[in-house]
């Protein structure tokens, strides 16, 4: 007998779509099949009519627990991934208090997690300017990637210069460790914010300015180049600009290992909602141009960017307020965790008229295979944890805050119209949300360590 059977349901895989069943046992997927097998079941979904993708991977969130908690946290935060159609979190290692950065701190954190969320979660190391004898026993505590930052970062955290950088490649290469980085030239724009302030240039255009995609491209090229001399491999975080992906693109076409990583806000807004609408839509690397993130579409279908992620990056209302702390002190992030799959199903399949495929390239398959989950997570394969989402493709939806399950329920997605909504939200075989409401106790989701041999 299977423990749940979904039926009749549109399975979208990584190259086609079929109608088919799966069938779960034990957590884990046994059989897919495109007839209905006549066999018991415990719980059978009838999924008629609907899509059925491999449960969403978010590989860039921060979930500020523990530590910053007043902002955000994991009960929150994976009730939101949930009803979002993410069933794995990789949680970043800064906003957290102490930040992420060996393996004392990450064992503790493991502890004080163990019964928090309803999904599956994996953990970012830290890579600051101070921790390079920790990386390995981060990587034996289960790390599944370590962060870095090479512009500027919020006072829990550090800042990295080259030298660091790559001292940790060559600690990281050997052991396939991946090594992921928010590139933005720091001197750039600590000089442009500088010379901002001093003479009180404190326009939303001024932020905008201190951040230029030069900034990006420069620092996301060094990382390329000391990539390529250690031969370790690299992630570039929240990609903002076409420039920035056709750096990556050119890199693995000479078979450095470097993947690329977008985000929703990216691929939907752009610098006219920040001076037009305000620090609501404040983040690091800024929102650039409507042609230059049309172009970077080109980059998702292409496969260079082969995750998107949220970067689900929550604050207090007061914080975004720009009248207290002007714009550059404004928080700079926004919250995306619950919103990312619907968004993007929508933008992808009723706007732009690409296959679903996509979905599954850039929301499972990517994340899983860039920090080590796969095959366990990221394909509906025999074998796979029972991790999926059923969408429905018609289903009318509008962001409000009073949809949201996070803390602070503000977001720049809320208004936001659209069709296709994760529905049921499947994690290990057991139903995690179904249609408005949590069905599991935090504390259902465990953690999850790098599984490569």
């Amino acid at each position: 007998m299977f423990d749940l059977v979904i039926q009749n349901g549109n399975i979208v895989g990584l190259n086609k779509i079929f109608k088919g069943s799966i069938y779960i046992k034990d957590g884990k997927i046994s059989a897919i099949t495109v007839e209905n097998l006549d066999i018991d079941s415990k719980e059978t979904i009838d999924a008629t009519g609907k899509f059925i993708f491999p449960g969403g991977i978010d590989c860039h969130a921060h979930l500020n627990d523990p530590g910053y908690n007043w902002r955000e946290d994991f009960v929150h935060g994976s009730k939101a991934a949930s009803a979002g159609g993410i069933t794995t979190i990789i949680d970043m290692p800064l906003q957290n208090e102490p930040a992420l950065t060996n393996k004392e701190i990450f064992a503790t954190k493991e502890e004080y997690l163990k019964n928090k969320s309803v999904v599956d979660y994996a953990f970012w190391g830290g890579l600051v300017d101070n921790n390079l004898e920790d990386l390995k026993g981060l990587y034996e505590a289960g790390a599944v990637a370590l962060k870095a930052f090479i512009g500027p970062v919020s006072p829990d955290y550090s800042s990295v210069h080259m030298g660091i950088v790559r001292e940790a490649m060559k600690i990281a290469a050997p052991l396939d460790l991946l090594l992921g980085f928010h590139c933005e030239d720091y001197s750039i724009i600590k000089t442009n914010e500088k010379i901002a302030l001093e003479n009180g240039r404190l326009t939303r255009k001024d932020f905008l300015n201190s951040r230029p995609v030069i900034a990006e491209q420069l620092a996301t090229r060094n990382i390329i180049d000391l990539a390529r001399e250690t031969r370790a491999r690299v992630h570039i975080c929240h990609v903002s600009h076409p420039a920035v992906a056709e750096e990556i693109k050119k890199a693995q076409r000479e078979g450095i290992n470097v993947t690329g990583e977008t985000c929703s806000h990216y691929l939907l807004f752009t610098e006219d909602d920040v001076i037009e609408k305000g620090t609501i839509y404040k983040c690091a690397p800024p929102l650039r141009k409507k042609d230059e993130m049309e172009e970077l579409w080109n980059y998702v279908i292409d496969g260079t960017i082969s995750c998107i992620a949220s970067d689900h990056s929550p604050c207090a209302l007061e914080e975004k307020s720009e009248e207290k702390h002007n714009v550059f002190g404004a928080w700079g992030g926004i919250s995306g965790i619950q919103s990312t799959f619907q968004i993007m199903f929508n933008e992808i399949v009723h706007k732009r008229n690409l296959c679903p495929t996509l979905l599954t390239k850039t929301l499972s398959y990517g994340p899983a295979k860039a920090f080590g989950l796969y095959p366990l997570k990221g394909l509906l394969e025999p074998g796979s944890d029972g991790d999926l989402v059923i969408v429905d493709p018609e289903k009318e939806w509008e962001i409000t805050p009073e949809s949201l399950f996070y803390k602070n329920q503000i977001s720049a997605f809320v208004g936001q119209k659209g069709k296709g909504l994760p529905i049921i939200t499947i994690v290990r075989g057991k139903i995690v949300y179904k249609e408005g409401k949590i069905e599991v106790e935090p504390g259902y989701g465990k953690l999850f360590k790098d599984i490569r041999d």
